[in-house]
């Protein structure tokens, strides 16, 4: 399948997934920057998004699709140019018919825990 747009806007470099387990790697660099001088909450929180949820999407069956019903973000310390590459994992902690719990963790490039979230998923068919 072609890659989703949204990997080139923010210029993600790697991508991996296996059943329940999500990881997506992109490097801090200016262009997140918010007017502070870090990288923007909302491309964290992009990050914490995609591989929680894509973390759900690895475990759909045929013909079945998902939505995200909510993010829970904790933003742990500033990310910068310094942070180096960034890599989130996501994990599907639960699985039900109908919805699923998952988490990511963003981790910078000397392994500190940068941000966490938890989201809730609704599944449909």
């Amino acid at each position: 399948m072609p890659r989703p747009p949204v990997m080139d806007t923010i210029d993600v470099c790697g991508f991996t997934a296996e059943e329940g387990r999500v990881v997506v790697e992109m490097r801090a660099q200016e262009f997140h920057y918010n007017p502070l001088g870090g990288m923007h909450g909302g491309m964290i929180a992009t990050l914490l998004d995609t591989a929680a949820g894509c973390s759900v999407h690895s475990t759909l069956a045929v013909g079945e699709g998902y939505t995200s019903l909510d993010l829970t973000t904790k933003f742990l310390r500033a990310v910068t140019l310094d942070s180096g590459l960034l890599r989130c994992e996501g994990t599907v902690l639960q699985r039900g018919r109908r919805t699923a719990l998952a988490q990511a963790e963003l981790r910078d490039e000397a392994g500190r825990l940068v941000a966490h979230a938890t989201s809730s998923c609704m599944i449909f068919s």
